[in-house]
């Protein structure tokens, strides 16, 4: 994938712009800055390799060289009353994009694509304010392609894995994976505050019906099984008492029950 490959797969969309990196530190970083010089709804940045990507909690995104598919989307105006639900507008994006090979993915909340109970997406959505309104919002979407892009067993937080491993041949190019999400994503877009968004995250969800365990920034853990979905995306699980217990958007971190 290059520059010129990338424009020519996504020039039937109706896109803000695009910034191709044969490397970069970020590419939510450069977004981020791009959204403060007033770049356009729907513009891109997007790169071969990243040597400083992240991912949620502050943790290393890895992105070889060539291994991955790594971008950020800039969206403007501001989506109130719905900002909380763009996290399942870009999972649902990617996992259709993934059910276009014939995979079955899983969106394990918030914001990770699984395949066969393996991480192979991550979402990261970060916002530009102005004053006391967001003036914007950037979400990074990285995506595992090749072998080469799953990091080393001794890192990882959740086992992952890559679209080649999962297809045990050649995946689609990265540029066709991309206009698929792109597709997708302003397909869902337009459906932001349906309850047909909501249903469709929800029926996708990892783990339904099954006990998890939910992390917080120093809290206790919440156990419970997965129950569904809050109208707002919010997680709702179900205790051992069969009561409801709603987890809200933050700093969480949610893994099967041992």
């Amino acid at each position: 994938m290059n520059e010129s490959t990338l424009k020519k797969s996504l020039s039937k969309l109706n896109l803000g712009g695009l910034r191709w990196f044969d490397s970069i530190g970020s590419t939510n970083d450069e977004a981020l800055a791009w959204a403060t010089e007033g770049a356009k709804d729907l513009s891109i940045v997007a790169a071969d390799e990243q040597t400083q990507g992240r991912g949620r909690l502050n943790r290393r995104w890895f992105t070889p060289k060539g291994s991955a598919l790594a971008f950020s989307l800039i969206l403007r105006p501001p989506l109130r009353p719905h900002l909380s639900r763009t996290v399942g507008l870009a999972a649902l994006s990617i996992a259709e994009s993934f059910a276009q090979s014939g995979l079955s993915p899983q969106i394990k909340w918030p914001n990770d694509i699984l395949l066969n109970g393996k991480k192979t997406a991550g979402i990261l959505v970060e916002s530009v304010w102005s004053g006391e309104d967001v003036d914007s919002l950037v979400i990074g979407m990285g995506i595992n392609i090749y072998k080469s892009s799953v990091p080393p067993a001794d890192i990882l937080q959740f086992p992952a894995t890559s679209l080649e491993e999962i297809l045990g041949s050649k995946p689609p190019k990265r540029e066709e994976i991309l206009l698929g999400i792109l597709t997708s994503f302003i397909h869902w877009r337009e459906r932001l505050g349906t309850d047909e968004l909501i249903h469709a995250w929800e029926e996708a969800l990892a783990f339904r019906g099954e006990q998890v365990e939910v992390k917080g920034g120093g809290e206790i853990p919440i156990s419970g099984k997965v129950d569904g979905l809050e109208s707002d995306g919010s997680l709702r699980l179900k205790d051992l008492h069969d009561n409801s217990v709603i987890v809200r958007f933050g700093d969480v971190s949610l893994r099967p029950a041992a």
